[in-house]
């Protein structure tokens, strides 16, 4: 029988999820604090520990590096109502086998505590947890967002900071693929190291080539002194290709040879230079598509995508505008010395129903130009200067309508069919009845509005 450990300081959250727990047969022990779970985890040694992260005494981190102590086997659930990107990174980070956000939804729970247990039994040789002891980097400044989606791409992050895997970002321009690549090597052992970007397209293949490698004296006309490439410059840290896609058949090879035998030569030279540097590829094609077109190496594409990152296009996380028009407008304020920070309701309404073709980029710069026009401190409408989209730049399966408001009408039909019976309700959409509530009040449901579909 599987051994479960519930750490929370919330006693109804702690009984219910007991009382839950045993009904599945499993063996159950609980803590009201993290020094009391600690020392439960120690005397027990369960196989799974779920644990609150906000608590007196000892935090869920602190819980957390305790117990990969005792035994780095025991798979650690993280729950908190505080859900952000910095606390995603860190606990998937420092080994914590996933992170849920309260309140609780009870079959999502379920899943992720089977799933991690089947991993636990598959991993039970092997030392799969390696906990790194670094100062947290401030990548909230950079990464902003709370779909579920980006925290997708927070788990990935973090799970990819400990090694020096390669990783391939793939998204559409203007996702944040380069803030992405830079969270991971900042965020862990590589962040003392250089962090080297290449622009595969500002280059011709030669160029390129003399580039990435580097070229000794002579190799070439106006080659008057050796030169250090990007892979040599970028020592044990982070060499950044974006927009692999770019690069010739040719340019292709040479790097499969590099990933394959981690060395490499100078254009023109005979030393062979060994390659420490961490390579993260992006791009804003779709690679496997290339490969079976055949303009891009099958080799070369299951080379780069050790570990895949899809970022999401901003139509697909509307939810998270108004989260990013206030990070872009503090940012830009402090850029311009203004202090444009109210937006109006009607103004956020039509971002968040915008396509953003551009995506993230294009939502910052047309940000920075309200701001520009604007003479005091509201964000007026006059002053968003919205580009419309060509018809080849819509994805034909997108309708031009934000999930929000989708979200909002379906739920709103759903609680008027059932006539606003909530129990109801909640089952018949799928999610908990605390979720039904917030979303009611988030989009200040009523039964009195006639306006549902």
């Amino acid at each position: 029988m599987n051994k479960i450990l519930v750490i929370d300081d919330d006693e109804s959250i702690r009984k219910t999820l007991t009382s839950y727990l045993r009904k599945m047969n499993y063996k159950v022990f609980s803590a009201e604090n993290g020094i009391e779970g600690i020392e439960t985890a120690r005397k027990e040694i369960p196989d799974l520990v779920i644990t609150d992260i906000k608590m007196p005494h000892a935090d869920g981190f602190e819980v957390l590096k305790k117990i990969k102590e005792i035994d780095s086997h025991i798979h650690v659930i993280m729950i908190t109502a505080f859900d952000d990107m910095s606390s995603t990174v860190k606990a998937m980070q420092k080994g914590a086998y996933d992170y849920i956000e309260k309140p609780l939804e009870i079959d999502k729970l379920k899943i992720t505590i089977n799933r991690a247990l089947e991993n636990k039994k598959m991993s039970e040789q092997l030392d799969s947890f390696i906990s790194v002891e670094t100062e947290e980097y401030r990548s909230e400044n950079t990464l902003i967002g709370k779909a579920s989606v980006m925290k997708d791409v927070y788990k990935k992050i973090g799970q990819t900071t400990t090694s020096r895997v390669t990783v391939l970002i793939e998204g559409e321009s203007g996702t944040g693929k380069e803030l992405v690549a830079r969270a991971i090597h900042y965020s862990g052992i590589t962040k003392e190291k250089p962090f080297i970007p290449v622009n595969c397209t500002a280059l011709t293949e030669s160029l390129l080539e003399s580039e990435l490698f580097g070229h000794v004296k002579g190799a070439f006309t106006g080659s008057i002194r050796d030169k250090k490439g990007k892979f040599e410059l970028a020592g044990e840290g982070t060499i950044f290709l974006d927009e692999i896609s770019e690069i010739s058949p040719n340019l292709q090879v040479q790097l499969l040879r590099v990933l394959q035998q981690k060395e490499f030569e100078r254009v023109g030279g005979e030393t062979l230079i060994p390659m420490k540097a961490r390579i993260i590829a992006a791009t804003n094609k779709d690679l496997n598509q290339l490969v079976r077109d055949g303009n891009f190496r099958e080799d070369l594409y299951f080379r780069l995508k050790v570990v895949s990152i899809n970022l999401p296009p901003l139509r697909e996380r509307l939810d998270d505008v108004p989260l990013l028009v206030s990070h872009f407008l503090a940012k830009i304020n402090k850029e311009l010395h203004k202090n444009v920070s109210k937006v109006p309701e009607d103004v956020m309404e039509m971002l968040k129903n915008h396509y953003w073709v551009g995506n993230v980029r294009e939502l910052e710069n047309t940000l920075m130009q309200a701001v520009v026009l604007s003479s005091d401190d509201i964000l007026n409408k006059e002053n968003i200067l919205l580009r419309r989209p060509e018809p080849g730049e819509i994805k034909e399966d997108v309708q031009f309508i934000s999930l929000a408001e989708n979200e909002k009408k379906h739920i709103k039909n759903i609680l008027d069919a059932v006539k606003w019976d909530k129990n109801k309700a909640h089952k018949i959409l799928g999610i908990s009845l605390p979720t039904l509530y917030s979303k009611i009040e988030n989009y200040q449901l009523s039964p009195f509005d006639k306006e549902s579909s």
